[in-house]
Formats: C-alpha cells, sequence, structure tokens
C-alpha cells in the first residue's frame, strides 16, 4: 500500500519529532516534581510553607466580580464542562481529518486526570477536611493536558520549528496551568502545591502518551514525521 492510501490513523504524527528531544527531558523532570511534591505532602492536612507564603487557601479567598471568574475556569474541570471542552476538541480535530490526534485528547486528558486522582489516593493529602484529597488538583491536570494536546496539534498542522514549537507548547501549558490553579486556590480547593502537582502531572503524561498514540498507530514502528 502506497503512502498515499495510509490510514489516516497512520499520519501524521501527535508528538511532532522537532519536539521529541525537548519535551522528553521535560516531561520526565515534571513526573520527579509530581514524586518530589507528593512525599513531601503525603498525610498532610494543612498548607505546607511554601502554601502559606503564597496564600492561606479559605473558602472566600477572593470577592466578586473576580469570584464569578474563578468559579466559571472552575467549572471547565468539572464533569459537564470538561466533556463538553472534549467533545467539542475532538470533534475539531475530526473536521480537520487529523483522527490521531482526536485518539489525543481523549488519551491525554483522561490519563491526566487519571493519574492524577490515582496519586490523591496514594498521597492522602486533605484539605478542609479527611474527605477532600487535594494532591494533585485533577482540575488543573485537565485543562493543563487539553491545552497541551491543543498546542502538540498546532504546531504540527502549522509545521513549526523546535524553538517556536516547544515555546507555544509550553506557553500553552503554563497559561491553562496558572488560570485553573489560580481558580483552585482562589475557590479553597487546593493549596497552591497542589495545582503545581496537577500542572506536572499533565507535563508527564501527555508527551508520553502522546509518543505512545504514535507507536501504535505506527505498528510500533516509531516512525518520525
Amino acid at each position: 500500500m502506497g503512502p498515499g492510501h495510509e490510514p489516516l490513523l497512520r499520519r501524521p504524527a501527535v508528538l511532532p519529532s522537532v519536539l521529541r528531544a525537548w519535551l522528553g527531558p521535560v516531561a520526565a523532570l515534571a513526573a520527579v516534581v509530581v514524586v518530589v511534591l507528593g512525599v513531601l505532602y503525603a498525610g498532610h492536612s494543612e498548607p505546607g510553607r511554601v502554601d502559606r507564603w503564597i496564600i492561606q487557601p479559605t473558602a472566600d479567598s477572593v470577592g466578586p466580580p473576580w469570584r464569578y471568574l474563578a468559579l466559571a475556569t472552575d467549572f471547565s474541570g468539572e464533569p459537564v464542562g470538561a466533556a463538553a471542552l472534549v467533545v467539542a476538541a475532538v470533534t475539531g480535530c475530526l473536521l480537520l481529518r487529523r483522527p490521531r490526534a482526536a485518539v489525543l485528547v481523549v488519551a491525554g486528558t483522561g490519563l491526566s486526570v487519571g493519574t492524577a486522582t490515582l496519586l490523591k489516593h496514594l498521597v492522602g493529602r486533605t484539605i478542609h477536611g479527611d474527605g477532600n484529597l487535594s494532591y494533585p488538583s485533577g482540575h488543573t491536570a485537565f485543562l493543563s493536558a487539553l491545552a497541551l494536546v491543543v498546542a502538540l496539534f498546532a504546531t504540527g498542522r502549522l509545521g513549526l520549528g523546535r524553538t517556536a514549537g516547544t515555546s507555544l507548547v509550553l506557553a500553552a501549558a503554563l497559561v491553562a496551568g496558572a488560570a485553573m490553579g489560580w481558580a483552585q486556590v482562589a475557590l479553597g480547593a487546593h493549596y497552591p502545591t497542589d495545582v503545581l502537582g496537577g500542572w506536572c502531572t499533565a507535563l508527564a503524561v501527555v508527551p508520553a502518551t502522546a509518543w505512545l498514540v504514535d507507536r501504535v498507530a505506527d505498528g510500533g514502528r516509531g516512525k518520525r514525521r
């Protein structure tokens, strides 16, 4: 079968080759941060020194109108809001004939949230009561992961080089993570180090997931596109 008749899932890669050398170390470093913070705050139920230096988390850290913005941002990480964003992203990928990117939208966000949920139970850090597991922030992991996937797609679609592509991917993750992180801390749902852990969870999971999607779609041959 000639390259012109290659199944759509076989092309193009969702992890552009120009980014692999940079995102690999970034993902590894992010994973280390997640583990270190998890060990430091395992079983804790109070903000740490870094958390207190940034802000003392309460249920009313901000008032209107900023509270409304925080609530709206928080909604994008709730099941209904998150599902709507995922459906929109998947639909966009399919309309642009990028089914492999659509797979990454679902897998990247799903594994990021799933990893964050698993870590919450392993770490056991709580906020505002024993039933509120807080580390890492699943909301932050979700929105950061979605931003990463969209930025990876844009990098490949626009044919960006290593510097521009890496800058776009990291900037997108930073903006999304900062926005959701601010909302979570402002609403008293998480400590600042929780949102850092959620952001790093996405940075660790999405590049690895993208690499795996490419490997599976390419039949395990690891084609570089």
